[in-house]
């Protein structure tokens, strides 16, 4: 058996993740008379198993992803000394809200039916939730929308946050630290996220930093392992029938920590595609930080004023 498995055999040579191109049927009428449970056996006993792809290739590391993460970690502290908010930002998949299978599993006495098929036809809407964690007073906000995931959804819930919460927790802040992936709407890269901050900071007279993540280390990103990771479980095996119900999982989210989550449903149509000029990010109050000047900048109000 080891020797018509050998040659179709790949893998790590000096590790133990092995495969096999074969099949068991192919592997049987190959042997003569040995059934498919028997070569299954055999492979059993030779330590092989269905096995499904594992992730754990990173890719590339960023060349300063240590200098990166360590500077960030002395940006919150200082801001924190200093009484001034920090808050962690990104967004979950969109999803699709309806009688579809959710994964996970749920205590229950019977399952829950769910359509055989996730067709976007039999869906009532599709929901994003876009998360934002306040650190220091263990709470998240997230809001779901309804329409496109831009730049501009993204710094609309920020601006909600600020109004609803953010400015009754910190009445004397004058400068915020967002922390956020260097991919997707907030990312480092899409101009329209500068642009929509640069009008937030405006309106509301607040100086915004931003530290972006670099590649292969937003694991470390307190609100996915603090809350999506949490909201998770909670909703896990339950399908989206409505978006009543997706509220409800999220604002029932806490753990023995004292998390406390509250949700709303931003109903607004954002378009996609907008392109910001290079003459109106020339207006931009836009200064770069000289580590990582991509990933780390700040946006200052163009004119004073704190609403």
């Amino acid at each position: 058996m080891k020797g018509l498995v050998e040659p179709e055999t790949g893998g790590d040579p000096e590790g133990h993740a092995k495969y096999t191109r074969s099949s068991l049927r192919s592997l049987a009428k190959r042997l003569g008379r040995a059934s498919s449970k028997t070569v299954g056996r055999l492979l059993k006993g030779m330590d092989d198993s269905l096995r499904t792809n594992v992730k754990r290739l990173a890719g590339k590391p960023h060349p300063h992803r240590d200098q990166q993460y360590r500077f960030m970690q002395r940006a919150k502290v200082l801001f924190r000394r200093h009484g001034e908010p920090v808050i962690s930002v990104d967004a979950k998949k969109t999803e699709l809200v309806g009688n579809f299978k959710n994964a996970g599993e749920c205590w229950c006495v019977v399952p829950e039916e769910v359509n055989m098929y996730d067709f976007p036809s039999d869906a009532t809407g599709k929901a994003t939730p876009y998360g934002l964690y306040d650190q220091v007073a263990n709470h998240a906000y997230v809001v779901v929308g309804r329409s496109a995931v831009t730049a501009a959804f993204a710094v609309a819930c920020i601006r909600r946050w600020w109004a609803t919460y953010g400015r009754e927790r910190y009445p004397n802040a004058h400068h915020i630290l967002i922390e956020c992936d260097g991919g997707g709407c907030n990312g480092h890269r899409p101009r329209l996220w500068k642009h929509e901050l640069q009008q937030l900071s405006d309106d509301t007279g607040l100086s915004i930093t931003v530290c972006h993540y670099p590649s292969g280390a937003s694991k470390w990103h307190p609100i996915e392992h603090r809350v999506f990771s949490q909201i998770s479980s909670n909703w896990a095996g339950y399908p989206w029938r409505s978006l009543r119900r997706i509220l409800g999982f999220i604002r029932g989210t806490s753990t023995e920590t004292g998390l406390t989550v509250d949700a709303d449903v931003d109903p607004r149509t954002y378009e996609k595609g907008l392109k910001i000029r290079d003459q109106e990010m020339r207006t931009l109050n836009l200064t770069h930080r000289r580590l990582c000047p991509h990933l780390n900048y700040t946006i200052r109000p163009r004119q004073s004023g704190n609403s």
